[in-house]
């Protein structure tokens, strides 16, 4: 039996502000989601995207100022790739494909090509919103039944309070800066999940360990020990990540920015609900040695081991 190494930082201490901070951004967060919402993009909503490519530098704002002039609705104009080549996202408009594309490069004038013309449809919009929700609500079922069978289900409860936790905050961002909500950033939440979860679990077999091999009972104890001695690996595996994201951010272009964007804020929100939010819901729900102990049979089996 080994003593256990006493904290630097009193993580645990400090739970009734993070609780605190947390509630907050929960409730702002669904406040906005359920006042302001989210602003679909067109892989949602449905619409037209149009490639278009210029024989010079393109300027968004004459593009954006004459496709207005022209009464189309909800348009998005951004670069792709290069400052010749724009991406422009319409409203469904009343005309074909065809029509449209043959308006544009009548609005936008000689030298444009349009290279790329994509139709969403609403129902195909509505369908991908459904396929996303349930994409996220079987990851984390998912996750649940395989943190209960690895570890306890007080710690499975605790990493989906997590999760959600992370979700929910991450989208309320989004709501209340009103920033485009696509399919790129769902993929983006999704890895949010992944990654959060990641984190999570480094943190709680470490405070597994602790339970099974030191002498101390006190969970307070044990659970600041283990935040403590993981806090480097998760400020290092943390600080990489957001190194390649904000690259992402700034260089990536305006493709991915609401995806880099995602994950910047996934991550720093992760890593403080792994430290605080997972484990202060074990603690709550009363996590003790003897529920790690392994039971009769598992140790009978263990024992039988050729």
């Amino acid at each position: 039996m080994k003593a256990l190494n006493i904290p630097t930082i009193d993580f645990v201490g400090k739970r009734t502000y993070s609780i605190i901070f947390s509630l907050l951004l929960i409730i702002v967060s669904i406040f906005s989601l359920t006042t302001n919402g989210l602003k679909f993009g067109i892989d949602f909503t449905g619409g037209t995207l149009l490639e278009v490519g210029y024989q010079q530098d393109a300027n968004l704002a004459d593009i954006r100022k004459v496709l207005n002039d022209a009464d189309f609705k909800g348009v998005n104009v951004q670069y792709f790739g290069s400052t010749k080549e724009i991406l422009i996202r319409l409203e469904p408009q009343a005309i074909s494909s065809a029509k449209l594309s043959s308006k544009i490069i009548h609005l936008l004038g000689y030298g444009v090509d349009i290279r790329r013309v994509e139709f969403v449809g609403p129902k195909v919009g509505e369908e991908l919103a459904n396929d996303g929700g349930l994409a996220m609500l079987y990851a984390l079922i998912g996750i649940l039944i395989y943190v209960a069978f690895r570890f306890e289900y007080r710690f499975a409860l605790g990493s989906i309070s997590a999760l959600i936790h992370d979700v929910i905050i991450t989208l309320g961002i989004f709501s209340i800066l009103q920033i485009e909500f696509d399919l790129t950033v769902l993929a983006a939440i999704l890895a949010v999940i992944g990654y959060s979860l990641n984190d999570t679990i480094v943190v709680f077999d470490r405070i597994r360990e602790n339970f099974l091999s030191t002498r101390h009972t006190d969970p307070t104890k044990i659970v600041n020990g283990a935040l403590n001695q993981t806090l480097s690996r998760t400020i290092m595996t943390s600080v990489t990540t957001l190194l390649v994201l904000v690259a992402l951010f700034y260089l990536g272009g305006e493709t991915i920015h609401s995806f880099a964007l995602a994950l910047l804020i996934g991550v720093v929100i992760g890593t403080y609900s792994s430290i605080y939010v997972a484990s202060t819901m074990i603690l709550a729900l009363g996590i003790s040695k003897e529920d790690l102990l392994p039971s009769e049979k598992e140790e009978q089996a263990i024992d039988n081991r050729p």
